[in-house]
């Protein structure tokens, strides 16, 4: 058979492309033919008509809302997470098999694609996937802002000292030979890639919900978010907001003269005045409220209080490698970058520490001890280093797909004490991303090292004795059959 498929995770950095190669691998080994199309940072060619007329049923394994769904109107479709095609990918293959042989509505894992709208997650997945899927496709969008910015700020404080925040505007003063105003230029740039992140998240997120009709209110209401001083849980509420209004706005019944307009002009016209007013008016104010006491807890963290967060933090990233509860984890850390105050940096610096901890583990301990962990594992350890070295959490996949109950809890282990300790020892950061490659960029580098290091031979133990102990009774009962071989 022929199938197409579509990728997409909230970073599109890992697991777009690790479900892609599993998707293909699995199709092949099956002896049937898939083309793939990766949603992810790097691009991809977008899958032509031929082949997806050709197909006899699509996969769609996404986390965030696949972009032109349209395209598969008419198709059996099979639907799942990043990480289930990357851990069961031959079991998608099936599933498209069984769809491909009846028809979408006789079926509950094919289900046919409306047309329209494109952003729109399948009726059958739940609230909870649906709001999962909704939030990280907001995020997904938000990363390289986030990205851009930060790492803009962070070297112009390198560059410029903290002070360059007090720097006069660029455009009223520059000299080219001062690296003072080279500092105050990438902070005011940095400073302005920051203004957009409220308004991207909920942008996206009412995209992922209605479709293109939403972005325009929901960027409207990330603003009024911003205007109002209600922060990230702000642009949250308002892109949920705007992507709920569009969405009941396209069930009216209209004329047909009238429908051609609704996308272009009514439905951004009403969505925008409906959630511009409630975020002005009715739901500002007391979500600033609320993001003004999350901030003061925050700035008041001290002691055990800030351990134990650090130590949170640090297990969720471990906990699932890229999925949801590590991206919700990453999300609260980026999240507090906009509020520039030191514990938020400091949360930064503690979540990218423990994401970095899992794929440089599991490496030093695939290479410690190889006997432990089998060809395909001692094939990842050596990509790991890198992918560890650059917050690539999802090196640790493999690794953890093969032998999870050993392997995450020690992971979540070593990731906890490194977040711990990047508390304790008040180590920041500006950059949400860049691993050991934005060191420069890291208040207290050294006393980060040590954190990230400790947490490294945590878990690196840990999982090592935990494979030892699996692996005693095992080993002796092995022992006969093997001999009984021999002879």
């Amino acid at each position: 058979m022929k199938f197409v498929a579509v990728t997409a995770c909230p970073t599109g950095i890992a697991h777009t492309y690790m479900a892609a190669e599993a998707l293909e691998q699995a199709a092949t080994a099956a002896g049937d033919e898939i083309v793939v199309e990766t949603q992810g940072s790097a691009g991809s060619t977008t899958l032509s008509t031929a082949d997806i007329e050709e197909a006899d049923a699509v996969v769609l394994a996404a986390d965030v809302g696949v972009q032109d769904r349209g395209r598969f109107a008419n198709k059996p479709v099979v639907e799942a997470t990043v990480k289930q095609a990357v851990n069961d990918a031959a079991g998608l293959i099936e599933q498209a098999r069984g769809a491909a042989g009846s028809e979408p509505e006789a079926t509950a894992a094919a289900q046919p694609v409306p047309p329209e709208p494109a952003g729109r997650t399948a009726a059958g997945s739940g609230m909870a996937g649906r709001l999962r899927q909704w939030l990280m496709t907001g995020v997904s969008y938000v990363i390289p802002f986030v990205a851009a910015g930060g790492l803009l700020i962070a070297l112009s404080f390198a560059l410029g000292g903290y002070r360059i925040t007090e720097a006069p505007d660029v455009t009223e003063y520059f000299d080219p030979a001062s690296l003072l105003s080279w500092a105050a230029l990438a902070n005011q740039i940095g400073s302005a890639a920051f203004e957009f992140l409220v308004p991207v998240l909920a942008g996206f997120i009412a995209f992922a919900m209605a479709d293109r009709p939403a972005l325009a209110p929901g960027f409207v209401g990330g603003a009024a978010a911003v205007a109002v001083e209600a922060g990230f849980l702000g642009g949250l509420v308002a892109g949920l907001l705007a992507g709920a209004v569009v969405a009941a706005l396209q069930r009216i019944r209209v004329p047909r003269a009238v429908a051609g307009i609704m996308p272009v002009v009514v439905l951004p016209l009403l969505g925008s005045l409906v959630v511009g007013a409630l975020m002005f008016v009715l739901l500002g104010k007391p979500i600033a409220a609320a993001m003004s006491t999350l901030t003061g807890w925050l700035n008041g963290l001290t002691g055990a209080g800030a351990l134990l967060l650090g130590a949170l933090l640090g297990g969720m990233i471990a906990f699932d490698m890229g999925g949801p509860v590590n991206k919700v984890a990453y999300t609260f850390a980026v999240g507090g970058l906009s509020t520039g105050s030191e514990t938020a940096l400091e949360i930064m610096a503690a979540v990218m520490g423990a994401g970095m901890v899992p794929p440089l583990a599991l490496a030093l301990a695939a290479t410690v001890r190889s006997k432990l962990f089998g060809p395909a594992e001692q094939e990842s350890a050596r990509p790991a280093w890198l992918l560890g070295a650059s917050f690539i959490t999802e090196g640790a996949i493999p690794f953890a797909a093969a032998d999870p109950l050993r392997v995450i809890p020690a992971m979540v282990t070593g990731s906890a004490t490194t977040g711990a300790l990047s508390m304790m020892f008040g180590a920041t950061l500006r950059a949400p991303h860049g691993g050991l490659f934005v060191l420069p960029l890291v208040g207290q580098p050294l006393l980060y090292m040590l954190a990230i290091a400790v947490g490294v031979v945590v878990a690196a133990v840990a999982v090592m004795l935990a494979k030892q102990i699996g692996r005693a009774p095992a080993t002796a009962e092995s022992a006969p059959s093997e001999a009984a071989v021999a002879a």
